[in-house]
């Protein structure tokens, strides 16, 4: 697979825009041809005849699924490779029956995804976003904002990303707890965080982070009886997936008061219609699944599904899942 011409690499739909005019593709051309799609397919046959010539794709967009059925009408396709840390797109039941190898980039991104859901949370402590639509209404109003130095921030997953978050919200004087499905006390020394039971964690904090895996397992981790538990004046924040968090029961939630506010980078339907329910609430933050699109850490993506590739093509592959 080290030659050039035995080599074919497709990106199926670089949309938005991800890895098309990144220079670490000249990295791959100087290895295999490389065939880019900017555009999205708009079928699973369209998936099928971009990638059927392809022993290596890049997957850029998580939007982009790769279902059973798809990806057992490749069987040119060895590997995968994501400009994510999440795999949630793609069948791995699937491949590892079809012996497809998937390399992710676990961590790469997490500081540019704290960072901007640290903002995102600030922006509904304050009540910047409520107020800023006020103003542009004509309304000059107060309202109590939430100061966030001493209150407690509850970090649920402690991977790359609630590592990151815990430590800027340690960074302004917040007391940090967290949970996880496996906690370690090695890593509550290493990034001083007391882990607590689940239900505490709903109970006691002020800001509830969301950080986990969509797995089964945490598929509506946060629902009605969660919500429940939470108090009046908590900040619900994720930066996990859209399933993590009953949506049905999070627009209840706002709209009775049962929590303060709610900063969104995910959703359960993506991309989120002009009718969902979501949008009618007040004191919300949310961003179209973006945390992680500044320039420096799109770059930092493509290098690393680059470097997963080189590693593939070697036969010493790196972060496979």
């Amino acid at each position: 697979m080290n030659k050039k011409r035995n080599l074919v690499i497709v990106i199926p739909g670089d949309d938005p825009p991800q890895i098309t005019g990144s220079p670490h593709l000249d990295r791959l051309r100087s290895v295999a041809e490389v065939i880019l799609y900017q555009e999205r397919p708009n079928s699973s046959q369209e998936k099928i005849e971009r990638v059927s010539v392809a022993d290596i794709m890049i997957n850029t967009r998580s939007m982009v699924t790769w279902p059973a059925d798809v990806l057992h009408a490749l069987p040119k396709l060895k590997m995968i490779a994501t400009c994510t840390a999440g795999v949630d797109s793609i069948d791995m039941r699937a491949v590892k029956e079809l012996g497809i190898t998937v390399c992710n980039q676990p961590g790469r991104n997490a500081p540019a995804v704290a960072e901007h859901m640290f903002g995102l949370m600030m922006s509904v402590a304050k009540n910047a976003v409520r107020q800023t639509q006020q103003l542009k209404k004509g309304i000059w109003t107060e309202s109590k904002n939430i100061y966030l130095r001493g209150k407690t921030l509850g970090i649920i997953g402690t991977g790359y990303i609630g590592q990151e978050m815990a430590r800027l919200g340690q960074a302004i004087g917040m007391n940090v707890i967290a949970w996880t499905y496996n906690p370690s006390e090695e890593k509550a020394r290493k990034f001083n965080l007391k882990y607590v039971p689940f239900e505490e964690l709903l109970s006691v904090s002020d800001v509830i982070s969301l950080h986990v895996k969509l797995t089964a397992d945490s598929k509506y981790l946060i629902g009605e009886k969660e919500f429940g538990m939470m108090k009046p004046s908590t900040i619900l924040v994720n930066g996990a997936r859209g399933d993590v968090v009953d949506m049905v029961a999070l627009v209840n939630a706002l709209k009775t008061s049962a929590i303060m506010g709610a900063a969104l980078d995910v959703f359960d339907i993506e991309p989120l219609p002009n009718d969902h329910a979501i949008l009618t609430c007040d004191n919300i933050a949310l961003t179209p699944h973006h945390a992680d699109q500044t320039p420096e850490a799109m770059e930092w993506l493509n290098e690393g599904a680059v470097d997963n590739i080189l590693a593939y093509i070697k036969g010493t592959p790196n972060n496979v899942v």
